[in-house]
């Protein structure tokens, strides 16, 4: 599978997110948060919290970070690596690409985590 539209450019300003889902290779839907950073880069993690199994997209996006709204575990978007606790677990990070106003999320390539 290649890159889904997963958003517009417009839909998100500075530090918000976005729930989306995609289809998976299987044909059922993926969730996937869409965030865009402070400076306005878009970034594209699993929308599932590894620690609280609630969505992400509904929490705060901090700089480069997004926190669950549950327990206050926060991610970073970059890689998926928590860097509040309680989360341990980092959360899977998808490539994005922009190509003029669309948001393209390839959800069957997850970014390595370092």
């Amino acid at each position: 599978m290649t890159a889904q539209l997963a958003c517009m450019t417009d839909d998100l300003g500075p530090e918000e997110a976005m729930l989306v889902e995609l289809d998976g290779a299987d044909g059922a839907p993926v969730q996937v948060a869409v965030a865009r950073d402070a400076e306005g880069n878009f970034h594209a993690i699993s929308d599932i919290c590894s620690h609280g199994a609630v969505s992400l997209s509904d929490g705060e996006v901090e700089g480069c970070l997004v926190e669950c709204w549950l327990h206050g575990s926060q991610f970073d978007l970059r890689t998926g690596q928590p860097v509040q606790l309680p989360a341990v677990r980092p959360v899977p990070v998808y490539p994005v690409t922009v190509d003029g106003e669309r948001v393209l999320v390839d959800i069957d390539a997850t970014v390595p985590v370092s």
